[in-house]
C-alpha cells in the first residue's frame, strides 16, 4: 500500500504524461550522457596501458584520444539536450498545475474562501509551485541519471575486476543507510516548514492589506512582535530541515571516500602481486575513476533530497487545495432567459455553521420594480440575505424563486447576470479607468462608458486627470480616494443596465454632497428595476417601496418609511438613534 508521500509523488508525475516525448528525449539524453561518462575512464585506462614500460604505441594512444574527444563532444550535446528537455518539461508541467489551481480556486465555493487566509492560498499558487519546479521535477531527472550511473558503473567494475567490484558493492549499503536515516527524519521538518511558510505569507498579506488601520491604532510594535514570533517559528522549522539536509552530503561523502580508499588499497595490492597480471596500472586507474564515479551519484542524489523533500511537502499543500470540493455543477440547469424582477422567498433557513442558527423561516414577496431596503443591527443577516440571493451560499431549507424559477434550478451565471451589485468594499484592478468601468461589459464603447460615469457622478473627477479615461490605476485603485473608487464601481454597474440591483452600503464611503448626486442617479437607474438596498444610513432609503427590518435573521417589521415610523417599533428606535439624537445634540 502506497504511503501518502508516494501518492503525492505519483500524482505529481501524472502531470507529465502529456509530454511523453520530452520524457523520452530526456531519458535518451541521460543514457547517452551516462554512457559517455562510463566509457571515457575505460578508454583512458587503455591509453595508459599503452604508455608504460617505455613502450608507447602512439597510434593506439592517439586513436584513444580521438575516441575520447568524440565522446566528450557527444556528452556535451547530450547534456545540453537533457537540460533543455527537462527545463521545457518542468515549465510546461508547472504551468498546467498553476492554471488548474487558479481555475479550481475560481470554482471553489465562497464558504471555503471565507474560512481561509488569503495569503496562504496565494502562497500555494506561487511559492509552493516554485518549490515543485525547483525541487521535485528537476530532482527526478538527476535521480534517474544517478541511478543509471550507479548501475552501469557497478556492472563495468564486475567486468573489469570482480574483487574490486565486490568491495564497492559491500560498502554501498552503508551509504544508503546513512542517506535513508537522515531523509526519513527530514521529511517531517520540511512539511512543517511548508505549512509555516504559508502562515507567514498569510500574515504578511493581512498586515499589508490593513496597514492604514494598523498605523491609525499605533499597532506597529504589536504586529512586529507577532511577525517575529511567526518568523522565529519558521526559522526553527527551516533550521531543523536545513540541518538534516546539510548532514546528508558530508555523511555520504565520508562513506564515498571510504569506498575510494578501499578500492585504492585492494587495487594496489592486486597490481603489486608478484607476477600477477590481474590488474594493470592503467586498469587500476580506471577502477579508481569508476570508484569515484560510482560514489559521485550518491552525492548528487543526496544533494537534491533536500529540495525533493521540500517539493513533496509543497505538492501536498497544492493537492490539498485541489482536492477541496468545488461548487456543484449546474450545467444541467436551464439558463434564465428573461427576468421580470419578481422574487419570492419561502420559509428559508440558513446558518454558516449548524450550531449557530441565523436566518430562520424567512418569507418575502417582491414585486417587479420594487425598491426593497434592508436595515437592522450588525449581524442580523442583511449581507447573508444578499449572499443567498446571489447563490454565493445555498439555503439549508426553503426556496428562493426568481421570475417563477427556483434559483437552484437555473445556472449561476444566468442568475448573476441579472443582478448589478455594488458592495461596500470597492474592488478595482490594475489597469485603466476605462477598463475598470467596462469590466462587466467588455465590448462597451467609450461613449457608453462616459455616459455611465456621468450617471454615477464619476465623470467630473475623471476628466480632471491628464489621461482622463486612460488614466492607469494601481492595484485596487490605491492611487485614487476611497470615494472615487466607489464611484467607479457604481459606474461599472450602471454600464450593464441589469434588471435587478443590489446595493450593499454602496454610498458608505462618499461625502454627503456626492451622496445626494448618487442617490439621484440611483433613483433614475432603479426605475422599473427591482432593487435591494442594504443601508445603515436610513436617510438613503426613505423613498423605498418596502423597508425590511431584520433582527436575529428574521424580518420583524415591514412597510414603507412612514408606516414603520407610525408603528413606533424597532425601526422607529433606529431612526431616532440616527436623527433625533443627533438633532438633540
Amino acid at each position: 500500500m502506497k504511503t501518502k508521500k508516494q501518492r503525492t509523488l505519483f500524482r505529481l508525475l501524472g502531470y507529465t504524461k502529456p509530454y511523453a516525448t520530452l520524457i523520452v528525449i530526456s531519458f535518451i539524453s541521460s543514457i547517452l550522457s551516462v554512457a559517455v561518462s562510463i566509457l571515457i575512464p575505460l578508454m583512458t585506462g587503455y591509453a595508459i596501458d599503452n604508455m608504460i614500460e617505455g613502450k608507447v604505441d602512439f597510434d593506439k594512444v592517439f586513436n584513444y584520444i580521438y575516441i575520447i574527444a568524440g565522446m566528450i563532444a557527444v556528452g556535451a550535446i547530450a547534456q545540453w539536450t537533457l537540460s533543455a528537455s527537462v527545463n521545457s518539461l518542468t515549465c510546461k508541467t508547472v504551468r498546467n498545475i498553476r492554471n488548474q489551481l487558479f481555475e479550481h480556486i475560481n470554482n471553489l465555493p465562497l464558504k471555503y474562501i471565507d474560512t481561509q487566509r488569503q495569503g496562504d492560498i496565494i502562497a500555494r499558487i506561487s511559492s509552493d509551485i516554485d518549490q515543485v519546479s525547483e525541487g521535485l521535477l528537476q530532482g527526478f531527472t538527476q535521480l534517474f541519471s544517478g541511478v543509471l550511473t550507479i548501475g552501469a558503473t557497478l556492472g563495468i567494475l564486475f567486468y573489469l575486476n570482480w574483487i574490486i567490484a565486490l568491495v564497492v558493492l559491500l560498502l554501498t549499503p552503508l551509504s544508503l543507510f546513512v542517506a535513508s536515516f537522515i531523509t526519513k527524519r527530514s521529511h517531517k521538518t520540511f512539511t512543517a516548514q511548508a505549512v509555516k511558510r504559508g502562515e507567514v505569507s498569510g500574515y504578511v498579506e493581512e498586515i499589508f492589506t490593513g496597514r492604514n488601520l494598523i498605523q491609525a491604532f499605533c499597532q506597529e510594535d504589536i504586529c512586529q512582535e507577532d511577525f517575529e514570533k511567526l518568523n522565529k517559528e519558521l526559522y526553527d522549522c527551516g533550521f531543523k530541515s536545513q540541518f538534516y539536509g546539510a548532514l546528508i552530503n558530508p555523511c555520504t561523502r565520508f562513506v564515498n571516500n571510504l569506498v575510494y580508499a578501499s578500492v585504492g588499497v585492494v587495487g594496489a595490492f592486486l597490481a603489486l602481486r608478484t607476477g600477477s597480471m590481474e590488474l594493470k596500472v592503467g586498469l587500476l586507474s580506471t577502477c579508481l575513476s569508476y570508484a569515484n564515479q560510482y560514489t559521485k551519484p550518491f552525492n548528487e542524489i543526496t544533494s537534491v533530497i533536500t529540495e525533493i523533500q521540500s517539493a513533496v511537502a509543497a505538492s501536498r499543500r497544492i493537492f490539498d487545495l485541489l482536492d477541496q470540493d468545488v461548487e456543484e455543477s449546474d450545467i444541467q440547469n436551464e439558463a434564465l432567459e428573461k427576468c421580470d424582477g419578481t422574487l419570492n422567498i419561502d420559509n428559508v433557513y440558513f446558518s454558516y455553521v449548524p450550531e449557530k442558527p441565523l436566518i430562520q423561516g424567512l418569507n418575502l414577496r417582491v414585486k417587479q420594480g420594487q425598491k426593497i431596503a434592508i436595515v437592522g443591527p450588525t449581524g442580523c443577516g442583511k449581507t447573508t440575505l444578499i449572499n443567498l440571493l446571489m447563490r454565493f451560499y445555498d439555503v439549508n431549507s426553503g426556496s428562493i424563486v426568481m421570475s417563477g424559477k427556483d434559483i437552484r434550478k437555473i445556472t449561476r451565471t444566468s442568475l448573476r447576470d441579472n443582478y448589478g451589485m455594488v458592495l461596500q468594499e470597492s474592488w478595482l484592478f490594475e489597469g485603466s479607468i476605462r477598463d475598470n468601468i467596462a469590466y462587466g461589459k467588455q465590448d462597451a464603447s467609450l461613449e457608453e462608458i462616459i455616459q455611465a460615469s456621468k450617471l454615477a457622478g464619476a465623470d467630473d473627477f475623471i476628466e480632471k486627470f491628464p489621461d482622463k479615461y486612460d488614466t492607469m490605476l494601481t492595484e485596487n485603485g490605491d492611487n485614487i480616494s476611497q470615494g472615487q473608487r466607489q464611484l467607479l464601481c457604481i459606474a461599472r454597474i450602471m454600464l450593464t443596465h441589469p434588471p435587478m440591483l443590489i446595493l450593499d452600503e454602496a454610498t458608505s464611503s462618499i461625502d454627503t454632497r456626492t451622496e445626494m448626486k448618487i442617490q439621484e442617479a440611483f433613483y433614475r437607474i432603479m426605475q422599473g428595476r427591482t432593487s435591494f438596498i442594504v443601508a445603515h444610513r436610513l436617510s438613503t432609503i426613505r423613498s423605498c417601496d418596502v423597508i425590511l427590518v431584520m433582527k436575529d435573521g428574521n424580518i420583524i417589521e415591514q412597510g414603507n418609511h412612514e408606516e414603520l415610523l407610525a408603528k413606533r417599533g424597532f425601526y422607529f428606535d433606529l431612526y431616532n438613534s440616527q436623527f433625533v439624537g443627533s438633532n438633540a445634540s
